[in-house]
């Protein structure tokens, strides 16, 4: 079984992380930071810029590994490596004309620590809220987080 390799970024604007609907077609109101798989042809800090341009309109400057996480889901067999960056957009404010051409992402915001921990978000230990400082020296492994 290969992984799937995705990049998201980290976005913090006055202590709120920038969050996308994760799968609106499911209706289930899971949240995730922007981002996503990589094309073969591109490396990632260009996926990732791809990938939060379409969801979000932002453009970006991507900095360092903020963390690395894994997911899978044993029923559908699906393994994807989640690598977390620490963004800059270079604009303050969301598009208000934006649209997700690819049709995935419905809503997108900024979200307080208190206002994540009662929301569905992935991975979950985004609730910890580690994102609020500029983060640890050296990227940290988050673990291997099962579907539930």
């Amino acid at each position: 079984m290969n992984p799937r390799l995705a990049a998201r970024a980290l976005i913090v604007r006055d202590d709120k992380l920038l969050l996308v609907n994760a799968t609106p077609e499911k209706g289930d109101g899971k949240w995730c930071t922007p981002g996503g798989g990589t094309k073969r042809d591109e490396c990632l800090p260009d996926g990732l810029g791809r990938e939060v341009f379409e969801e979000t309109g932002l453009e970006l400057d991507v900095g360092d590994i903020a963390f690395v996480s894994e997911f899978f889901d044993p029923p559908t067999g699906f393994y994807q490596v989640d690598i977390f960056f620490h963004c800059v957009p270079r604009s303050c404010d969301l598009p208000e004309n934006w649209r997700d051409t690819a049709s995935v992402v419905e809503r997108r915001g900024f979200f307080t620590l208190a206002e994540l921990r009662g929301m569905m978000v992935f991975p979950d230990c985004l609730k910890s809220g580690f994102w609020l400082t500029d983060g640890p020296s050296s990227p940290v492994y988050k673990g291997f987080e099962l579907k539930k």
